[in-house]
């Protein structure tokens, strides 16, 4: 069947915020925009191929998207599939599952599985669940897009980009800017965590430190600072001069020390440790002038169960000799496979040291989020829950916090007490 000639990049030029106008004949949403469920793994996506090696029948494709209308919705995928070959498959949309099978034209020409009519009740985030209803051994089809018709497609929200990651959020603490701030604490309990999330604790104008999901069996303190010079934004280190590389001075038991890029270059440390969901974990970093041009940062982490600080690492900056400045916290989800997941922490008990010793005690936080966040992921929030900040993004949840938003936390009033390893 020939398939109609709006691209889905057509589509996303007519609104900047995704939404399908009134009288838009369909909607394609890329097959490079769905999750694979329960294994984020499972099969292969690429822009150029949508969805290939999909031979699990227990694997799902899902897409999600927001329905601001009511009524009916007619769905069909369009997929590659082998010339005359059979795929029987189930779609489920708004607790409605039907079934259809399909003939395959070959691996060059597009068929299309029509699932028929689904009634939208009530406006929202929908999941779309594409199963599999044949043999492992029989070709299911390589989805190319999900098509959506029908007076319940207007005005929806897609993301249309390819970029599957929930997008980064972050929260800014305002500090004035002559503060000679040495010390940074903040404390971080992840609520939610699925993996390839990072939540930052302690964020600066030089680095950054936190505690990330790698794996189902690892888990990371990391704790890292950019070069000088291009080093903020290089990709390769090999194009920083070595006068602007940061140099580690020390490292605590276990660490693991290395050089970064891709991010910017600079110093990275890593302890790997479970740290464990909903368990409070506590930050350090501090800032040491050595001269009118360098400076020391340091990260340190308390342990949980040695119930003590240690270091993670202590490395000199070139071309600073300041303080810290540019102080936040953020939450990634730096890996797109399972950006459908939601990701929670939550922020609090934010507090400086300045250089004469005194503490003051961070309380207002301002609410920012990356370019993913401006239009294609909406699900991305902040605000204050049990005296702290949180930072949630993923999930598909409706509403969102507007980008610059200001919150402000009750104060503690009580400042950490702290004794670092060596003192």
């Amino acid at each position: 069947m020939m398939m109609k000639s709006i691209s889905y990049l057509g589509l996303f030029a007519i609104c900047l915020f995704c939404g399908v106008p009134i009288g838009a004949a369909e909607l394609r949403i890329p097959a490079n925009t769905a999750y694979f469920e329960p294994n984020a793994d499972g099969a292969h996506v690429s822009d150029a191929k949508g969805i290939t090696d999909w031979n699990d029948p227990g694997l799902k494709i899902t897409w999600f998207g927001e329905l601001k209308a009511t009524g009916k919705l007619t769905a069909a995928v369009a997929l590659h599939l082998k010339k005359e070959a059979s795929s029987k498959l189930r779609l489920t949309v708004a607790g409605q599952t039907y079934e259809t099978n399909v003939t395959g034209l070959g691996q060059t020409e597009l068929v299309t599985a029509h699932f028929g009519e689904f009634d939208i009740p009530a406006a929202g985030y929908q999941r779309f669940t594409l199963e599999s209803l044949n043999a492992p051994e029989t070709p299911f089809g390589s989805p190319q897009a999900l098509v959506l018709d029908g007076p319940a497609i207007q005005n929806a929200h897609f993301n249309l980009k390819s970029r599957r990651n929930a997008a980064s959020v972050h929260l800014a603490y305002p500090v004035p800017a002559n503060t000679k701030t040495e010390w940074f604490y903040s404390e971080v309990t992840a609520l939610e965590d699925p993996v390839t999330t990072f939540y930052m604790a302690c964020g600066f104008h030089r680095g950054y430190f936190g505690m990330q999901v790698n794996s189902p069996t690892e888990r990371r303190i990391i704790f890292s600072v950019w070069d000088a010079g291009k080093g903020s934004n290089a990709n390769e280190r090999s194009s920083v001069e070595k006068e602007n590389y940061v140099s580690l001075i020390g490292k605590g038991p276990d660490v693991h020390t290395s050089v970064f890029g891709g991010e910017g270059t600079g110093g990275h440390s890593h302890l790997k440790y479970l740290w464990k969901t909903g368990e409070t974990q506590k930050f350090l970093v501090t800032a040491s002038p050595t001269d009118a041009t360098h400076t020391i940062y340091s990260g340190y982490y308390y342990h949980p169960e040695k119930k003590a600080w240690m270091l993670i690492s202590s490395m000199q900056a070139p071309k600073d000799g300041g303080y810290l400045k540019g102080l936040h916290g953020f939450s990634e989800n730096f890996g797109g496979s399972n950006g459908q997941l939601r990701r929670k922490a939550l922020y609090g008990n934010q507090w400086i040291r300045t250089a004469d010793k005194a503490w003051n005690e961070l309380t207002t936080a301002t609410f920012s989020h990356d370019e993913t966040g401006k239009a294609d992921r909406l699900d991305r929030f902040m605000g204050v829950e049990n005296q702290q900040f949180f930072l949630s993004h993923g999930g598909f949840i409706p509403g969102f916090t507007k980008y610059g938003t200001p919150f402000t936390r009750e104060a503690t009033k009580k400042h950490p007490e702290i004794v670092l390893p060596g003192k």
